[in-house]
């Protein structure tokens, strides 16, 4: 995973508790550091990274979509911080379905989403092609979960998002699986490295696979115990750093890596693990 270093080499700075502007590509975080609704959040992040994660929710019993009113302010703040935006779609959807009724309601969910938050043009749009169960394969029918994404995914995208922003996050199948959706669509790819390890997986040989696709990567520990999303420091010695040396390997800025943990206590510890991991990489 040793990758060339070109433009990386940095002075040599104190361990400050904000990542924004600091490395050649961009930092990210979640909008739920505080408990608190999105805006309050990008007011505290704005000035510690360069990018968050809006984690969107909507379902019968909760939604935080966004007003007309924050989706403007989230484009001000945007422009005034330089700030940029990647939006998780929802989480309870089933593209794959093979219920109609609930693969159309999926459909739905993740087009209201793209038609509220369009006017912050989002770096990335955070996609799960869930399974029908959990673990490997995602499917005891293949063709049908295959079949029933494709022409989800041909929904989902008919005017709205350009294919490359849309990144098909890993999650706890082989995301080989589904390479002839995200090939046939010309999508793009969310490397959890956090799922990855949780599930025992390579991480060098996915980013290998992906490289070229990945748009967004997600960072956070796993514990012993097998908890996932905890603080970067969890993460294996040199993992960050071998990360960092395929980032700045490529043109500058044109990718995210978000430390996707929540609570306040996980964000600090997160950068300060990463400012002290990557303090060579420094700009």
């Amino acid at each position: 995973m040793n990758g060339a270093r070109t433009h990386c080499f940095s002075k040599s700075r104190t361990v400050q508790q904000s990542l924004k502007d600091a490395f050649p590509f961009r930092m990210g975080a979640t909008s739920y550091v505080w408990p608190a609704d999105i805006l309050p959040n990008l007011n505290y992040l704005q000035h510690r990274v360069d990018d968050v994660e809006l984690v969107l929710f909507e379902s019968d019993e909760f939604s935080n979509m966004p007003s007309d009113a924050d989706v403007n302010a989230m484009v001000a703040l945007k422009n005034r911080a330089g700030l940029t935006y990647t939006v998780h779609l929802p989480l309870d959807t089933r593209l794959g379905s093979d219920e109609e009724s609930e693969r159309a309601i999926s459909v739905g969910k993740c087009r209201r989403v793209i038609d509220r938050m369009g006017p912050v043009e989002p770096f990335a749009w955070i996609l799960h092609l869930h399974g029908d169960h959990r673990g490997d394969p995602p499917s005891a029918d293949m063709p049908r979960w295959l079949s029933r994404n494709r022409r989800s995914l041909a929904e989902m995208l008919d005017g709205g998002p350009a294919p490359r922003t849309v990144c098909v996050e890993t999650l706890d199948y082989d995301l080989e699986l589904a390479a002839a959706l995200i090939e046939e669509f010309d999508l793009a790819v969310c490397v959890d490295i956090g799922h990855l390890l949780v599930n025992r997986r390579d991480v060098a040989q996915h980013l290998d696979r992906w490289w070229q696709r990945t748009r967004v990567l997600h960072v956070h520990g796993v514990t012993d115990s097998g908890k996932d999303h905890v603080h970067c420091g969890h993460l294996p010695p040199g993992l960050l750093e071998a990360i960092a040396d395929r980032l700045c390997a490529s043109p500058l800025r044109t990718r995210v890596m978000t430390m996707e943990v929540f609570g306040m206590v996980d964000f600090k510890r997160s950068v300060q693990a990463v400012a002290e991991r990557l303090a060579r990489w420094r700009k």
